[in-house]
């Protein structure tokens, strides 16, 4: 798999403010404030000038990669107050440490910080800051639309997490129903229909979920424990019979004549 890179990274409300006046230029938010302003043909051509007038106002750096099927190289450089600051470095060779590659040391430079504690090995500042969203100049200018009418990287950033928020919700409840690979329970969906008497639908999963939770706290279940078990937990989440389930089942009354109705007959 490809992955080219061709950019100007650096606080994304400046980029952006001077994108505005530039016909094609456009910038995509990046983690820590940081956006990514891709480099067109027509805006390659004028580089020196664009690095000169962006860096007046804070460090940019110009970072280029070209892999494809994890070899390639990477060249980045650090502008600052319409200057050359640091660089260009390249290298092809990735044997040294990770901090030391160029695009993570002109990150390092325009102040990124690395992952916390806990964070895998992996995640260096190149992922860190989200160069890895995207993999060309059209997936960044698709991201650079996408975010077009925020009004600035707050608000772009307030709604990005409330998004993943309610992906993370909407993911928790979907596992809710999802059943547990490998973690036995006494009752099948068939039986647990039966026994509470619902239709067939999203909380038949979410029952056998319920009893799986039960195995992984307690051991196993006996039949007569799960059973116990669903008729409390369908009680507590208000799950009712369906209506054909609620239906009086005995045989049907026969209705017999009785001396009034005899009079009315008449």
């Amino acid at each position: 798999m490809s992955y080219r890179l061709d950019a100007v990274v650096g606080d994304f409300d400046r980029l952006r403010s001077w994108a505005e006046g530039v016909p094609g230029a456009v910038v995509a938010p990046l983690r820590q404030r940081m956006g990514l302003l891709p480099l067109s043909t027509a805006l390659c051509g004028d580089l020196p000038r664009i690095l000169r007038e962006l860096s007046q106002g804070g460090p940019v750096a110009h970072v280029t990669a070209d892999f494809w099927g994890g070899d390639g190289d990477q060249t980045a450089v650090l502008w600052r107050a319409g200057a050359r600051e640091w660089g260009p470095v390249r290298t092809s060779e990735y044997s040294g440490p990770r901090e030391e590659w160029p695009i993570n040391a002109a990150l390092a430079r325009l102040g990124v910080a690395p992952a916390g504690p806990g964070a895998p090995d992996h995640r260096d500042l190149f992922v860190e800051v989200g160069l890895g969203q995207g993999r060309n100049e059209e997936d960044w200018r698709r991201a650079a639309l996408q975010a077009n009418d925020a009004a600035d990287y707050d608000d772009w950033h307030a709604r990005e997490q409330a998004t993943r928020e309610s992906e993370e919700r909407a993911a928790a409840e979907r596992a809710v129903h999802e059943r547990l690979p490998g973690v036995p329970v006494p009752l099948d969906g068939k039986e647990i229909l039966t026994l509470l008497g619902i239709p067939q639908g999203r909380m038949v999963g979410a029952a056998i979920r319920h009893l799986q939770q039960l195995h992984i706290d307690h051991g196993p279940q006996s039949r007569e424990e799960a059973e116990t078990a669903l008729r409390a937990w369908a009680a507590e989440h208000g799950l009712a019979p369906t209506t054909a389930e609620r239906a009086d089942t005995t045989s049907p009354r026969i209705h017999r004549p009785t001396s009034a109705d005899h009079h009315r007959i008449q």
